[in-house]
């Protein structure tokens, strides 16, 4: 069995659910926690699977970004408006509405981009090998609710 981590960030976001046939249609925010579990075979020099810290390099500007922002589906009748109104705090999610799930997904991507661009840097301060994988992303909605997306069935 390899060995597993996880590392979870805190961002209070919002988001409007315009396919919600109820309240979720409307701005509301959450104090979301994105947490990232990633695993590898082995351990590193220095008996890990990689630095809790390159996860934190790595995700840095993204969850920046995420933090007192409104996510949007581009089809909303408000999307356009908002978007001038609040520019970068608006995170637009093309055609979809920002669920839960859909964030946990596009999360994982950025993560997957990222940690690929950060092992591949040279001059990373902590280092991280390409053998670390990424097991999944759950981003928690609320403290009992929570998504979550993976590239890999677990066992």
């Amino acid at each position: 069995m390899p060995y597993r981590i996880c590392k979870t960030f805190e961002v209070e976001s919002g988001h409007m659910l315009s396919k919600h046939p109820d309240l979720c249609k409307f701005p509301h925010g959450h104090s979301r926690k994105v947490e990232f579990v990633l695993e590898a075979d082995d351990l590193d020099r220095n008996e890990m699977v990689c630095d809790f810290k390159s996860l934190k390099e790595a995700m840095c500007d993204f969850l920046k970004a995420w933090d007192h922002a409104l996510c949007v589906n581009t089809q909303d009748p408000q999307h356009d408006a908002l978007k001038k109104a609040y520019g970068e705090r608006i995170i637009s999610f093309e055609k979809l509405d920002p669920t839960t799930e859909v964030m946990a997904r596009r999360v994982y991507g950025e993560l997957k981009r990222n940690l690929a661009a950060y092992a591949a840097n040279p001059a990373a301060k902590y280092p991280l090998r390409p053998s670390v994988r990424i097991v999944r992303v759950r981003v928690w909605e609320t403290s009992s609710s929570w998504a979550e997306y993976s590239e890999t069935p677990e066992p």
